[in-house]
């Protein structure tokens, strides 16, 4: 099975325009093909922005509307995968959301995150209930999370259990918290056995200033493509057999002793 190379689009897009967002994604998408890209991954909350305040309600949809449209087309037209962060409305309620879309446009899995991270989530946001969404790409098993879900390492190892191999994170880490792009993400990876690709926005945004720092980390825990602090679209390639012979090496989920653990939860 051939690698699957991954871009990861480090960008804050124009926070409060959608349409300037899907036009941000939609070039990012070309360059991304053009460089032999089977998925372009989006930081969290992309299609409208992260600090957006009062606006969010305005600017949510449901999983299926207007953007989610745009996103697919952008898709078909570019022949690769997408992951977009966006703000959710379904039921009455907000999700801060993750939307993988195929390809051939075809909606493939969605996720809500489950772990909210400071006030201004807590006040905008419901949290997510189901903790493992996949979906298959080439052969390789998608995992979903967003941001400080992936700093829990059970939500990691969760996913581990459940055959993910590229575990794809959107993210909007700040300042002072880049060591989780520099050390934890890549222990992640190395811990269980998979790739992670974690996006990140980048400079101020309303009270945040975002680090940047996105990475596509391997098994080994080496990092196999990292953005710098700027706007910058990075690729690097998910190996299945660097993948096997890794997990072969490194028998963690073998070496578990599931039944010391009961007092973890």
């Amino acid at each position: 099975m051939p690698p699957l190379r991954t871009a990861l689009l480090q960008s804050s897009g124009r926070p409060g325009s959608v349409a300037r967002n899907t036009a941000v994604l939609d070039e990012a998408a070309g360059r991304a093909a053009e460089a032999g890209a089977r998925l372009l991954v989006c930081p969290e909350l992309f299609l409208t922005g992260y600090a957006i305040g009062d606006a969010l309600p305005e600017l949510a949809e449901p999983c299926d509307g207007p953007g989610a449209r745009a996103v697919a087309d952008i898709c078909a037209r570019h022949g690769l995968a997408v992951l977009y962060g966006y703000p959710e409305r379904a039921d009455g309620l907000l999700f801060n959301s993750a939307q993988l879309i195929g390809p051939d446009g075809t909606a493939l899995a969605h996720y809500r995150k489950t772990h909210l991270f400071g006030d201004f989530e807590q006040k905008w946001f419901t949290p997510g209930e189901q903790p493992v969404v996949q979906a298959e790409l080439d052969g390789v098993r998608i995992g979903l999370l967003i941001c400080y879900d992936v700093e829990f390492p059970e939500n990691v190892r969760a996913h581990a259990l459940a055959g993910t191999d590229l575990l794809v994170v959107p993210t909007a880490l700040m300042h002072p918290f880049g060591f989780v792009a520099e050390s934890v993400v890549p222990v992640r990876a190395f811990e269980s056995q998979m790739y992670v690709a974690y996006v990140n926005r980048t400079g101020p945004e309303g009270e945040f200033d975002f680090t940047g720092l996105s990475c596509l980390a391997g098994p080994d825990g080496t990092v196999r493509a990292r953005a710098g602090r700027e706007e910058e679209l990075v690729v690097g390639a998910v190996d299945p057999d660097l993948l096997r012979g890794s997990r072969a090496a490194n028998p963690y989920l073998d070496g578990r002793r599931p039944a010391l653990y009961r007092s973890l939860v």
